[in-house]
């Protein structure tokens, strides 16, 4: 389960986020740098205001890669009892010797140490840090204004990194200046959680106030339990469930529930460690993918990401297969593709075609169609009277 942590400024905007269903509370000065720390009394009243409801983490501040510096910025931040402390680790030789300088604390405070995807992250330091105690590693991006996570890192290095995480025990996090479309691309890699401030806020600027719709969008896009106990005092309780009639677990009762859109992929050319030969080991072909996608249509018309099928998923689902391992068979490759995009609620059916382009003057392969069993498709009125009804305009 991939959980949302929201960044808040202090306690009245953690209020906010409590209430709609952040899974962990950050805090942090968004108005200064990436990292930018709080005061320590502005992060224990908040701490007391949230009163144990979801976990709290804090960061460190934008500092120097010098262990004294660290040691004591990460002291003063566990005084405060969150549950977190992050601290960046910028590129630099000092970067080691602060993760080992840290050590003796992780015994007693949940350090998260947080690299940045523009700025030379590393995973070899994921070890350093597993060794040295610490209870995660997260990626996040240092400059805000030069694009997101994935126009820094695609989802195959994205993929490499969580996987090194989950390798050596650490929870891990990715953020950096995410929107709604990023979310079902990352959701695919299965990070601990997620990490928002700019997505949350009035007009996307990271230092305004915080907008509820916003906050409900990105709530809806990550799955989460409405009826855990941990949000019997939230919003989240209230939810409209739209999320679940665009996925396929609900429909409009007065609506036509075999009703389809097909998403499409076409001509996606990927190099790709493929063939049954011996000399096709020894480097990557070109393959081209063209993927049809069946998917159930949403009872009302599309209004943002919570109402579609993201192509992407496909794109990147295909990019993270290939960078697996070398596959035989085309049609192995075919069947992973098709299994990946069965996995969404909404997905009826796919065909999947795989062609190898380098053994000759055209293109060979396979085509695969593959549908959900019926007594999965089947679609189940499960919050009927949720379901959103149309405005007097539509």
């Amino acid at each position: 389960m991939t959980l949302l942590l929201a960044s808040v400024m202090g306690p009245d905007e953690a209020a906010v986020v409590l209430a709609h269903g952040a899974d962990i509370i950050d805090l942090k000065d968004a108005s200064n740098g990436a990292l930018g720390a709080l005061a320590p009394d502005v992060v224990r009243a908040t701490v007391a205001a949230i009163q144990g409801r979801r976990p709290v983490s804090a960061v460190a501040g934008d500092l120097p890669m010098d262990p004294d510096v660290i040691v004591a910025a990460v002291e003063t931040m566990a005084r405060t009892k969150v549950q977190y402390v992050k601290v960046g680790l910028f590129p630099g030789p000092g970067r080691q010797d602060c993760v080992r300088a840290l050590a003796s604390l992780a015994r007693a405070t949940k350090i998260i140490g947080v690299m940045f995807a523009d700025r030379g992250a590393d995973n070899a330091l994921v070890k350093v840090m597993a060794d040295c105690g610490f209870a995660g590693a997260m990626l996040d991006t240092s400059d805000k204004r030069a694009g997101g996570l994935l126009d820094c890192m695609d989802v195959a290095c994205l993929r490499e990194f969580v996987g090194t995480c989950r390798d050596y025990g650490l929870m891990t996090g990715l953020a950096g200046s995410l929107e709604a479309p990023d979310v079902p691309r990352l959701l695919l890699l299965a990070p601990d959680y997620l990490g928002f401030r700019g997505a949350l806020c009035a007009g996307r600027d990271r230092s305004a106030r915080l907008d509820t719709a916003s906050i409900g969008i990105i709530r809806e896009l990550i799955p989460f339990d409405p009826h855990g106990a941990a949000y019997q005092d939230s919003a989240v309780a209230k939810v409209d469930y739209r999320l679940l009639a665009a996925r396929g677990y609900s429909v409009d009762p007065t609506g036509d529930a075999a009703a389809t859109d097909r998403i499409f992929v076409r001509d996606f050319v990927v190099p790709a460690r493929i063939g049954a030969y011996a000399r096709e080991r020894e480097r990557p072909q070109n393959v081209r993918f063209n993927v049809d996608v069946k998917v159930r249509r949403a009872g009302h018309s599309v209004e943002d990401m919570r109402d579609v099928f993201s192509y992407d998923v496909i794109t990147d689902g295909i990019r993270i297969i290939v960078a697996q391992e070398h596959i035989a068979f085309p049609e192995t490759l075919a069947e992973r593709v098709a299994d990946l995009v069965l996995r969404h609620p909404r997905v009826v059916n796919v065909t999947a075609r795989v062609e190898k382009l380098d053994v000759g003057p055209g293109g060979v392969g396979v085509e695969i169609v593959r549908e959900r069993p019926a007594d999965v498709a089947e679609v189940r009125q499960l919050y009927p009277a949720a379901t959103r009804q149309p405005n007097a305009a539509e």
